[in-house]
């Protein structure tokens, strides 16, 4: 039998080894592309119609007017030419991208009826409708149903590495966290899964699911190894910074605020209109104690794409300034933004849970995370649940999911500060001090940054258990 040791090990030389293998394929692809050809000039550069149907093809982020440029061209078409089942998924899956850089629930209706009627035109083997439907459901966090598609997708067209990276992202959003490592290592052997056949897009798009998996493992330097490549080997301005807010989200899940900042901004070099990066400047600005900066980012990200989680963040910031009113305005627009989504199809129980456990009512959140916890057992919603029994006052229940969140060996082994420090609290009042100092003091060891609220709880809670 195979000890743990050399289980470990085998581990790091396989996740090390998959990391290269990318890169080092990528490298040789690239050389490939560059030999010369004649004595030809380099090709014309894609117009915007042009690069967004490629990177929607691919699955890359497209920036914002080329993705107009696309739509208003797949709409023109369709309308001459209604039978195109391709068109048709091109357009459903930019209706998509479209939502989720936006914010704007609207276009996932508008996305459902273009690739179903796709679907419906040709229901067997139709790759692009059925990935797409599972990009649309990952985007409404139902990640049931994105599973339920992405394995379509794979199951029709096993050879093609497109059809991947949906699935990966709902095995994440359902916590299948070792369904998502084998699929991975499937992505990963496939010829054009290494970068060579498509290009820098594909080194990146695998790189870039590379990373998420590691990170959900707890393995933080491969993790930040693999991102960093991604964003090296990005193709265009709007997949750069998509890369590079991961590599910025990475930096401040491990407490660094001023290397997460650095980030941010390099994502919005990259592209202007990346709004997550202005979001998650206000994060790092606010743990650097540059309030007004903070402030400012974080209504700019909420100006452009109004996601509730930014305003939960920014209502938790003024709260920490001993702004309520402010605080106060921010969550009604949460409560609002949750609602219209609600109205695209869009699944915001896991923050909307959240929120009424620390702000709202705690029996309301119960009922709404355990609902979730049904669908979509991951380990947010495991940490989110277990936090709402425990405002509900149930510690004894909520122990058990807390538990769940933070277990290296069945929750995927993420390091995640507010999971710490949440299991740390319960535990105190349990009576389980010693494991509540422990878990505390590594919530503020892995991000003494993690809430501008929370923060100052946990100081004073470890505090109070010092010499217990």
């Amino acid at each position: 039998m195979e000890s743990g040791v050399e289980s470990g090990r085998r581990e790091v030389f396989l996740r090390r080894a998959l990391v290269s293998a990318v890169v080092g394929c990528f490298g040789l692809g690239g050389a490939l592309m560059v030999l010369p050809d004649g004595d030809h000039g380099p090709p014309p550069s894609p117009g915007p119609v042009a690069r967004a149907a490629t990177a929607i093809g691919t699955g890359a982020p497209v920036s914002l007017p080329d993705l107009v440029a696309l739509i208003g061209d797949r709409e023109a078409h369709l309308r001459a030419h209604p039978g195109d089942v391709r068109s048709w998924a091109e357009l459903g899956s930019a209706y998509v991208e479209r939502g989720e850089r936006t914010a704007e629930p609207r276009y996932y209706p508008k996305a459902e009826t273009a690739l179903r009627t796709s679907l419906k035109a040709k229901p067997k083997r139709n790759t692009e409708a059925f990935g797409g439907l599972a990009s649309l459901a990952n985007a409404r966090h139902d990640f049931r149903a994105a599973r339920k598609w992405g394995e379509a997708a794979v199951a029709a067209s096993p050879k093609r590495w497109t059809a991947y990276p949906a699935l990966i992202d709902a095995y994440r959003g359902l916590g299948e966290w070792k369904a998502a490592r084998r699929t991975l290592a499937k992505l990963v052997e496939l010829p054009s899964g290494n970068g060579v056949s498509k290009g820098r897009s594909s080194g990146a798009q695998v790189l870039t699911r590379a990373g998420l998996v590691y990170r959900d493992q707890g393995w933080r330097e491969d993790s930040a190894a693999a991102l960093s490549d991604a964003a090296a080997l990005a193709s265009g301005p709007a997949e750069r910074a998509d890369c590079l807010v991961r590599v910025g989200e990475l930096a401040w899940e491990r407490g660094e605020p001023a290397e997460s900042l650095r980030a941010f901004e390099a994502a919005l070099r990259a592209d202007p209109g990346e709004h997550a990066a202005r979001a998650g400047q206000g994060r790092a600005l606010a743990a650097l104690g540059r309030h007004s900066e903070a402030l400012r980012a974080y209504q700019s990200a909420l100006a452009k794409q109004p996601l509730p989680q930014y305003a939960l963040e920014l209502g938790e910031l003024y709260e920490s300034l001993g702004l309520g009113g402010a605080a106060r305005a921010q969550y009604d627009v949460l409560r609002a933004r949750v609602r219209e989504g609600g109205v695209g199809g869009v699944n915001g129980e896991l923050v909307l849970g959240l929120f009424e456990a620390d702000h709202g009512d705690s029996g309301d959140a119960v009922r709404r995370l355990r609902a979730e916890w049904g669908r979509h057992p991951s380990v947010a919603v495991s940490d989110a649940l277990g936090w709402a029994l425990h405002r509900a006052g149930r510690d004894r229940e909520a122990i058990g999911f807390a538990t769940k969140a933070t277990d290296k060996v069945h929750g995927g082994g993420v390091r995640f500060a507010l999971y710490a420090y949440h299991r740390g609290v319960i535990e105190r009042e349990l009576g389980s001090l010693g494991a509540a100092r422990r878990h505390l003091g590594e919530a503020l060891r892995i991000n003494p940054f993690f809430s501008p609220v929370l923060v100052p709880l946990a100081e004073g809670a470890l505090e109070g258990l010092e010499g217990v």
